[in-house]
């Protein structure tokens, strides 16, 4: 893991395309804003762990889902 230190209104760029610039501090608090191209997806971690959670599950349950639709095409 990088560590850096950034005041406000500071940046750092990632791969010349994502550019993570501090925008405010406040006590424990930072505001943080992400610029970065429309095809690149940005999560917090709470609820990027909680979409691969759903995925997971979801992953899980499709092959009885599928073979029960199968049988019901057949006409089972």
């Amino acid at each position: 893991m990088l560590v850096l230190s950034r005041k406000k209104g500071e940046s750092i760029v990632i791969q010349d395309h994502i550019e993570v610039t501090i925008l405010g501090i406040d006590g424990d608090n930072v505001k943080v804003g992400i610029s970065a191209p429309s095809h690149v997806d940005i999560f917090r971690q709470e609820v990027y762990a909680a979409i691969q959670e759903a995925n997971r599950e979801s992953a899980a349950s499709t092959p009885s889902n599928l073979n029960a639709l199968i049988e019901r095409l057949r006409g089972k």
